[in-house]
């Protein structure tokens, strides 16, 4: 056993600890793991979204474990969201249906990354990308998917989007987190 010395409240004190030089290193062992993390800020960015119904987020991580582009889903920049519909309607081709103005996350993400070379890529997504977020994926060289939801997997356009990313060998899998829920507590920063 080893002693280790802090000071107590009292700036004057000095505590004595034991601990195992074995056991003991001072890193925090509750820490996120690298795709929790990037699921997480996925997740956060979807909360951006004004859309409600669906709230989708995205994040492009580069091979050095950097977020290289974030994005949500929502209208097009100067569209405002109070003039456009936030509803689907009866009819898919009135100009009172939103997804006639949406904009996808995954597009979002691939438009908000400023030039960066993408080819290599991961992307980690709240819902399995459509048929033409995947056109721009696959574009882009983004490798590999990491969706949380595929909560419309049957649909036609989830079907032609998983054709086409086995045609050119992007991998996708459904992300299982390590940690089932992360809080952020603004207060406890300060």
């Amino acid at each position: 056993m080893a002693k280790l010395q802090k000071l107590s409240g009292n700036e004057n004190e000095i505590e004595s600890i034991e601990s195992s030089t074995s056991t003991y290193s001072g890193k925090r062992t509750d820490y996120l793991q690298w795709d929790d993390y990037f699921m997480a800020t996925a997740i956060l960015s979807s909360k951006r979204s004004k859309d409600p119904s669906t709230q989708v987020g995205a994040c492009v991580v580069d091979n050095h474990n950097r977020i290289v582009a974030i994005g949500y889903n929502g209208f097009p920049r100067n569209c405002s969201d109070d003039e456009f519909p936030w509803s689907k309607g009866p009819d898919k081709k009135s100009l009172e249906n939103k997804n006639m103005y949406v904009v996808h996350a995954e597009a979002n993400a691939i438009l908000n990354s400023n030039g960066t070379r993408l080819d290599g890529t991961r992307l980690y997504t709240t819902l399995f990308p459509c048929n033409e977020c995947t056109k721009l994926i696959i574009q882009s060289g983004i490798r590999e998917i990491y969706y949380l939801s595929d909560k419309y997997g049957d649909k036609l356009i989830y079907r032609a989007a998983r054709r086409m990313l086995d045609a050119v060998g992007i991998g996708y899998r459904q992300f299982i987190p390590t940690q089932k829920q992360i809080m952020i507590n603004l207060d406890e920063t300060n």
